[in-house]
């Protein structure tokens, strides 16, 4: 059955461009619930253990790099079918294949520059949020 949590992190390019808060205004007007959400800044050494998944891949040194340089605004999000749906409203990893409307096809400037970080399941959703909040940041 899926669950009604995620986790999302509106990634450095997106906050550097400004585009923080329309980003916000998409997810709520979405029908999701922010249940946390801070600014922070990772990291390399942080960003690594978050993207550990990837480390032998290619991209990973760059990925981290890229992650920590500058802030960020992760959040765990509330809502009936939550990775579901939002995977639907942030579009394709690649914003060339994003649908129109969607929040990568509206900001993302590259691949690699996705504006937005969404889970792939319920149990990543899990671990992912409790990565940057602690059960007593939650609500």
């Amino acid at each position: 059955m899926a669950g009604n949590r995620t986790f999302t992190m509106i990634k450095p390019d997106a906050t550097a461009a400004g585009n923080a808060g329309a980003i916000l205004k998409m997810i709520e007007e979405a029908g999701f619930r922010i249940v946390a959400i801070k600014k922070t800044k990772l990291t390399p050494e942080l960003a690594g253990k978050f993207y550990e998944v990837h480390k032998e891949r290619g991209f990973y040194g760059e990925l981290c790099a890229y992650m920590s340089s500058g802030a960020i605004f992760p959040a765990i999000l509330e809502k009936d079918n939550a990775v579901e749906d939002f995977r639907k409203l942030i579009g394709a990893t690649n914003p060339a294949n994003a649908e129109p409307g969607t929040i990568r096809a509206l900001f993302a400037k590259s691949i690699e520059a996705n504006a937005i970080h969404g889970s792939d399941s319920d149990e990543n959703a899990a671990i992912e949020g409790a990565f940057f909040f602690a059960e007593t940041e939650r609500f």
